[in-house]
């Protein structure tokens, strides 16, 4: 990736995996210097309604020390978006697993946001559960719905998600995703008119936005693995952190108290920005997540 790629930097940067019937974009960094220390890897998964194209800033001052892995997520960015399908968090753990398997990746760090969040949950289950050949080194979270009694969806995401959703899917713009947007970014980091549009183009991609009344099924999902997730966090020896903008109303300063409450022995970072504290605060973020994952050793 450039280091703020345009839609088609970022396209012709993106290598292919396929996956069962899904072609899947995703990105490597391996630097020499890396790779001849055996560096672990790290794996940066994205949110809703975005793409791993959020991680750009994150992504070049990390590659100096660790090894990266990336990926479009089913029914996002670059990656394939089936229409009428039955997207599932699940399925989506199950297509990392493949696609780490493919690149020989057996042990890693997770940073995650959003959408991403709930996919690593199911990752760090299933390696308590030890149903996993993959081996979590830590796991970092950003705003996302960790608990599902603490989410708070937009009127727009409700919506998306109704009957009605087909419909609005259909009649989205650049500019209410720029409206909507703004709605959970701080007031002191409103989004940049140049992000939203690639984030648009990508959403756009393969007809993208008629999957989103589909992919909205998570909120269901995460509400039905709820104790599941939560149990496995708290019960897990892997290191957890959480990075939290607490001026998100979706999963801001309420989603953070909970966070520390089940996990009180868990790191966690407040930021005085919204919904995308890797677009809000890209320095900060890299510097925080630096911090913990360097400490671990």
């Amino acid at each position: 990736m450039e280091r703020v790629p345009n839609f088609e930097q970022y396209q012709a940067s993106a290598s292919y995996a396929q996956i069962g019937e899904h072609k899947i974009a995703y990105w490597t960094a391996q630097d020499a210097v890396a790779v001849e220390n055996d560096e672990p890897w790290v794996l940066l998964i994205h949110g809703f309604p975005s793409a791993a194209w959020d991680w750009h800033n994150q992504w070049h001052v990390l590659r100096q020390k660790y090894r990266l892995v990336c990926l479009d997520l089913l029914g996002f960015g670059l990656s394939d978006k089936p229409n009428k399908h039955d997207y599932s968090l699940l399925e989506q753990a199950d297509i990392l697993e493949v696609l780490l398997a493919q690149l020989h990746i057996k042990r890693c760090h997770i940073l995650a946001h959003d959408y991403g969040d709930s996919v690593a949950q199911e990752l760090l289950t299933r390696h308590a559960e030890k149903r996993s050949n993959l081996s979590i080194q830590s796991v970092c979270y950003l705003n996302g719905g960790l608990f599902a009694d603490c989410h708070r969806p937009l009127l727009t995401q409700k919506l998306l998600k109704s009957p009605l959703g087909p419909f609005m899917a259909r009649f989205m713009s650049q500019s209410s995703l720029h409206r909507s947007f703004a709605k959970i970014f701080g007031p002191n980091s409103q989004p940049d008119a140049a992000h939203i549009a690639i984030l648009y183009a990508l959403l756009e991609w393969k007809q993208g936005k008629r999957v989103l009344p589909h992919l909205l099924k998570y909120i269901d999902e995460r509400k039905a693995q709820a104790s599941r997730w939560i149990n496995a966090m708290q019960h897990t020896t892997v290191p957890q952190c959480f990075i939290n903008g607490v001026h998100d109303p979706i999963s801001g300063q309420h989603m953070l108290n909970q966070f520390e409450h089940l996990l009180p022995h868990a790191q966690t970072y407040a930021l005085q920005v919204g919904h995308y504290p890797q677009l809000e605060a890209p320095k900060e973020v890299t510097t925080l997540y630096l911090a913990f994952v360097n400490h671990l050793g």
